[in-house]
């Protein structure tokens, strides 16, 4: 591990990130340069590791072969969830989000199989929610993908599959661009792979037009319509 890195993994919080990171004395243009040097620096790393490893594919073939994949992370993280499922929503079944309101993280629990997948989103500064939801998830038989900065992580002993991505950032907040990185890697790899999916895009697309959803996509008649005028 580099000294830098030990620095920043010593900088838990966004309030140390900031005292540490942050200098009043800069210019905006100086501030920039740095994040963008440091961002670009992290996911090329991130990268770097992933080509070397064989997790993201190992965490596609899982959501491949799951009867149901749920997405789950609290906090920050539950935006990374609401990216992630959606992106897989759009070309497989049985993909559901776990967000505390629409489903539950007891309903999951209640009626848990072998073939089930939990993704969870787990950074630092790990929320226990997630924590407890992966724990008994995986106590349950369920299949644990867990997409974390840290192999210390305390979901990282139960994965299935372990995505660990690089989180530094010149920043108060650990940098958002690797993982949500992984979470485009992920859904392109599964849905490569996935059945049907070209007929769930296009039908997608039909009920998208038929619904007028996008201003910039008009609501066209659907094939069948074209066909009797």
């Amino acid at each position: 591990m580099s000294e830098q890195h030990h620095e920043d993994r010593e900088l838990v919080s966004p309030r140390d990130r900031f005292g540490e990171r942050i200098r009043t004395n800069l210019s905006a243009e100086s501030i920039q340069a740095r994040i963008i040097e440091t961002e670009l620096r992290t996911l090329a790393l991130t990268f770097e590791e992933l080509s070397t490893s064989a997790q993201v594919p190992q965490a596609a073939a899982l959501l491949l072969g799951a009867r149901r994949r749920y997405v789950a992370g609290e906090g920050k993280a539950a935006a990374y969830a609401q990216l992630l499922n959606a992106d897989l929503s759009s070309t497989l079944s049985n993909v559901f989000l776990v967000d505390g309101h629409a489903l539950q993280p007891l309903t999951v629990l209640t009626d848990v199989r072998a073939s089930d997948v939990l993704i969870a989103f787990s950074l630092r500064r790990y929320r226990e929610e997630t924590v407890r939801l992966g724990r008994l998830f995986r106590e349950a038989g369920g299949q644990l993908v867990v997409i974390t900065d840290s192999e210390d992580a305390p979901l990282a002993p139960l994965a299935t599959s372990l995505i660990r991505v690089r989180t530094g950032s010149a920043s108060y907040a650990d940098s958002p661009t690797p993982v949500a990185a992984v979470c485009h890697l992920l859904s392109a790899l599964t849905t490569a792979s996935a059945k049907g999916a070209r007929r769930r895009l296009a039908e997608r697309d039909r009920l998208v037009a038929r619904l007028g959803l996008y201003s910039s996509d008009p609501a066209r008649p659907d094939v069948e319509e074209e066909t009797e005028t």
